[in-house]
């Protein structure tokens, strides 16, 4: 089988995680995660990880590796993938919907290995969004060209990079796409059935305990923690504080994510290499299955025709 690297993308509730499984089964593969919070332990329900019995099928990599008050950075994400595709003998998959950690893979994208700098960064807010970009046009005009004027959290990161190694972020930064062949394979929905889809996903979270597993991180890590300000645990948070109600916080995260996915859409649609196939077709891995043969050299043994 020809090395290579096969993607799975699109917007949350799409069923990446279902066809992954899939996938990897005919192709006895392994699934990398390409999801930010799935990376942390504890935090099981409300990031839609892949139940004990799933990884059990398939291999899932990336996957609970980081104590929920470590801090992954996206350098750190790409070494650590980039690492298993490259002992893999064949073709793993790549499956998530985190944008930057997809891009860090498949672009090679060239990241300066500067962790994020809690007291620098209080430093910095004491200062304007104003004042923050005027020190950033003095000392690296060239990401300003990049970074708009009212984007705090890149201004804040460019400064800190430059401050910490002395160079301009835009110095350090660039692309060296991986020689290896990649599919880029996406699954989207019409806008109903998304919100379907999504509206579904969170009442399950619900009644598998949602509720429960965000207390006992609360109880655990108080409620400071910055994994609890995420999707679904914020609103989540808000409920057990007694601010809203549960029916109030379930429309919050419904809401919430319909945004996230929407901004999952245009991240994605911005890159033509994917080739993207309707989730609810019927006959989706036959479909998607048709384009891996024609991509990739199916010649090895353990591949299920």
């Amino acid at each position: 089988m020809k090395k290579g690297l096969i993607v799975i993308c699109g917007a949350t509730a799409s069923g990446k995680s279902s066809l992954g499984l899939k996938l990897a089964q005919r192709l006895n593969t392994i699934i990398i995660s390409g999801d930010s919070r799935q990376v942390y332990q504890e935090f099981d329900i409300g990031t839609a990880k892949p139940s004990l019995q799933e990884q059990t099928l398939v291999p899932h990599y990336l996957i609970d590796i980081c104590h929920p008050t470590e801090t992954l950075t996206l350098a750190d994400y790409q070494e650590k993938a980039q690492t298993i595709i490259n002992s893999f003998p064949s073709i793993p998959l790549l499956v998530g919907g985190t944008g930057l950690y997809l891009d860090s893979i498949t672009k090679g994208l060239k990241i300066p290995k500067v962790s994020p700098q809690p007291e620098l960064r209080r430093q910095l807010e004491y200062y304007s969004q104003q004042e923050r970009y005027s020190f950033l046009q003095q000392i690296d005009s060239k990401s300003c060209e990049k970074i708009h004027h009212n984007d705090e959290f890149r201004t804040i990161r460019a400064l800190e990079v430059y401050y910490v190694t002395g160079k301009p972020i835009s110095e350090q930064q660039g692309e060296n796409p991986p020689s290896y062949p990649i599919l880029h394979i996406g699954l989207h929905c019409d806008k109903d059935a998304i919100y379907q889809r999504i509206e579904q996903r969170t009442q399950i979270m619900i009644k598998m305990g949602l509720v429960e597993e965000t207390e006992n991180l609360i109880n655990k890590y108080g409620a400071d923690l910055p994994l609890l300000n995420t999707l679904g645990y914020a609103e989540i948070k808000q409920y057990i504080t007694g601010e809203i109600s549960l029916t109030q916080a379930e429309e919050l995260i419904v809401i919430h994510t319909r945004q996230f996915a929407k901004r999952q859409r245009t991240w994605f649609n911005g890159n033509k290499n994917i080739t993207w196939f309707n989730a609810n077709s019927p006959d989706l891995l036959e479909q998607v299955w048709n384009v891996v043969k024609n991509q990739f050299t199916l010649v090895q043994d353990n591949v299920i025709n």
